[in-house]
């Protein structure tokens, strides 16, 4: 279908009710659309904020259908939707990202891939990588690949369904713990720090980049999110942001994209992985950007002109665990008081953002906190102060 633009109060769509479709609603709604959301959990996130919850699974053909009867345009907050289902949608509505963007990016194979054939433009390869489908594989594994990652092809995110490994032998047991899915492994490489690029893409091939984030990862997660990224060169910054605008192009994809990129030691620059959507690198962009990536991806969908995507504040991003409403550990632990949020929201420049989640448990994101100040310096005292009250370990 079309990208003419769709003016408010038309019903755009997302499949998907987590917290990014949360967040897309709101976004939404602050420019006038209706928002309907797809998915299987009555009491989800998305669903909370939605103008209208149809509660049916991913591949469900009569949710599909009712979707694209009340929308004009539908998009996705997880890269995890069946790319069939998104296809059907694409008979009768607007879709973005499309059917071919979220299989790319939903497959570590073909991800690689195109990252592969993309880096003759884009200049940058990903990690030196090799299948594991079967155990002849794992006999066939140079020395030079080792140490390294093992990541199952796909529904792999936050740490899940990824195994360090340093020998054959240890490939072999994660393989089989793995179910002896088809995997990919990669090389290890000398890691500096991990920067992601939030860019988006419309119909008409205009694109925009946002300023570069800088992560630090805990366990596989998100921990924080700097923004400007304070070890980046303003010459490894632009070779990132320029290559991010070459890989949507050459995707050609509609709507917000995610890339993350390693920063070697030698200060190269390797691209990792991509999500279709927008990222949790991003949410800052919602109290330090003049278009938030959720704005952002309204506009891409219903055909506006994209948004300014200048910072006017610097920015540290924390994402909040369900860890920290607990108390002990295994057997002595003991669910206590909701943290501290007055406290929090005393320091200056907080901004919280809770995803409505009723059961917190560990490792689970149950929102994040934003701090915006006149100096980067600033900002990160504040978090650091937040990391106290919530008694994390900054």
């Amino acid at each position: 279908m079309s990208n003419d633009v769709k003016n408010p109060p038309a019903w755009l769509g997302v499949m998907g009710g987590g917290q990014l479709g949360r967040m897309f609603a709101h976004a939404a709604q602050s420019m006038g659309y209706n928002v309907a959301v797809l998915e299987p959990s009555a009491d989800c996130p998305a669903g909370q904020a939605a103008n209208r919850l149809i509660n049916a699974g991913y591949s469900d053909a009569a949710g599909l259908d009712a979707l694209a009867a009340q929308c004009v345009a539908v998009t996705t907050e997880f890269e995890n939707v069946p790319a069939d289902s998104l296809s059907r949608l694409a008979q009768s509505v607007f879709v973005a990202p499309n059917a071919h963007g979220v299989s790319v990016a939903q497959d570590r194979i073909a991800e690689k891939s195109f990252f592969v054939a993309s880096a003759a433009k884009s200049g940058v390869l990903p990690a030196p990588h090799k299948v594991i489908a079967a155990q002849a594989d794992i006999d066939a594994i140079s020395d030079d690949l080792l140490p390294g990652i093992l990541k199952t092809v796909r529904m792999g995110y936050d740490g899940k369904g990824q195994v360090r490994v340093k020998s054959r032998d240890e490939v072999r047991a994660a393989f089989d713990g793995m179910g002896q899915v088809t995997c990919l492994l990669e090389k290890m490489l000398p890691l500096a720090y991990e920067v992601s690029v939030l860019t988006a893409r419309a119909a008409d091939g205009a694109s925009v980049v946002y300023p570069i984030a800088e992560n630090v990862h805990r366990d596989g997660i998100l921990f924080t999110t700097t923004v400007p990224g304070p070890n980046i060169t303003a010459d490894c910054a632009r070779k990132a942001q320029a290559a991010a605008q070459t890989i949507v192009a050459e995707l050609g994809y509609v709507g917000v994209l995610c890339i993350e990129f390693f920063v070697l030691a030698d200060g190269s620059l390797v691209v990792n992985e991509m999500a279709p959507r927008p990222h949790n690198s991003g949410h800052y962009t919602i109290d330090a950007c003049v278009t938030s990536q959720f704005a952002q991806q309204v506009r891409a969908m219903a055909g506006l002109p994209l948004g300014d995507v200048r910072q006017h504040s610097p920015a540290v991003m924390l994402n909040i665990l369900g860890d920290i409403w607990y108390e002990g550990e295994g057997a002595d632990e003991t669910r206590v008081r909701e943290p501290a949020w007055d406290k929090v929201l005393a320091l200056p420049g907080a901004n919280l953002h809770l995803y409505g989640k009723e059961e917190p448990r560990r490792a689970r994101k149950m929102g994040h906190l934003t701090f915006v100040a006149p100096t980067l310096a600033e900002a990160q005292q504040h978090l650091n102060a937040a990391c106290a009250i919530l008694g994390i370990e900054p």
